[in-house]
């Protein structure tokens, strides 16, 4: 799913949602982009919520290891951010368990 983010040339922005994301979860703009940059990443598509058009939501973490579920579509291959949180603790855990095999495959 990585290989999905190659042809993306940087990110949309929904002032909107960048607000929203802020005012609920105190998720700022840089911290999604970070998120993007830094590996491991695990992205999946989502199902559930692509009606309209095809979304995907990405477990990472931030410069600061913020750990952080953001869901975004790709327009025009701009990543656009539909919203962002901090991860549950059963998503937290899916991550770091990726997290600890990519420490492991890096060694």
């Amino acid at each position: 799913m990585i290989s999905l983010l190659k042809e993306c040339e940087g990110f949309q922005w929904d002032e909107g949602n960048s607000d929203k994301n802020w005012i609920k979860h105190k998720v700022s703009r840089l911290e999604c982009e970070e998120l993007f940059f830094n590996l491991p990443l695990i992205i999946r598509e989502d199902t559930k919520h692509s009606h309209r058009e095809i979304r995907f939501y990405t477990l990472g973490r931030t410069d600061s290891s913020r750990f952080l579920f953001v869901s975004f579509t790709i327009r025009d291959q701009l990543i656009r951010v539909i919203s962002a949180r901090d991860m549950t603790i059963k998503e937290r855990k899916k991550y770091e368990k990726r997290l600890k095999k990519y420490s492991n495959f890096q060694r």
